[in-house]
């Protein structure tokens, strides 16, 4: 039987509503832990209303660089957040995925989980053509092809973990407002460009609601191989 991880997609929603959602999935995920039938967990999808989240890493509110009045003028909210990483934007057009996942399930650390994250967008860019990279020094998905001499980041990466159940995640660019990523320091990172598929593809850029699908595919296979691999484990099949 094909694995099954279930997809619960929130719409267009503001940054807390969405929090709260991934914080009752958390619970739900724990309490199957905790009753002797765990479940390895929940994929949200969100497309946020415009919003600057801020870590609670020292200096990263540093990295906000717009004043109020700009950020009222874009009609763009701040939020604090949980999560690793520093600071990012969210709004329109970005495909947001918030896997909450068991891990200690899935036999995954954090290195492995955050570079499952990575392999699903660039299996996503790569269905559409685009050749992306990891960068060692920082976290995320970067576009093979350079803008002003640097590789341009497509997908940002922050997460939390609670008792190895996972919180937050991925951040796609397909369409979103490239202007905004301009009231801030992008993940803290000076001079490196952010870039979308819209930007990158033209008129060849898929829909938003084709990218939900490839994406979701692409987790669910992947989370769907960790599980395999976890239970053979468990049963000591080598």
């Amino acid at each position: 039987m094909p694995f099954a991880l279930p997809v619960k997609d929130l719409g267009r929603v503001a940054y807390e509503p969405a929090y709260q959602a991934q914080l009752a999935h958390l619970e739900e995920v724990m309490a199957a832990r905790e009753s002797g039938q765990p479940n390895p967990g929940y994929l949200l999808l969100v497309e946020h209303d415009p919003v600057v989240t801020i870590s609670r890493r020292a200096g990263a509110a540093n990295n906000l660089i717009a004043t109020p009045q700009l950020l009222a003028q874009h009609g763009v909210n701040v939020a604090e957040t949980d999560r690793g990483g520093d600071i990012t934007y969210h709004g329109p057009g970005q495909l947001v995925a918030y896997p909450i996942l068991d891990l200690n399930l899935l036999n995954l650390g954090l290195h492995d989980y955050m570079r499952l994250l990575e392999q699903a967008v660039m299996d996503t860019c790569a269905a559409y053509g685009l050749r992306t990279h990891r960068d060692p020094k920082a976290t995320g998905v970067w576009l093979d092809s350079a803008i002003h001499g640097q590789p341009a980041k497509i997908a940002a990466m922050g997460v939390r973990v609670r008792r190895w159940v996972s919180l937050h995640g991925l951040a796609l660019n397909v369409t979103t407002n490239l202007d905004h990523f301009g009231l801030i320091v992008p993940c803290g990172l000076v001079g490196r460009p952010v870039t979308s598929m819209r930007q990158q593809l033209g008129e060849r850029c898929p829909s938003f609601e084709e990218v939900k699908r490839t994406l979701t595919e692409a987790l669910t296979r992947l989370v769907g191989a960790a599980a395999v691999e976890a239970s053979e484990k468990r049963a000591g099949i080598p």
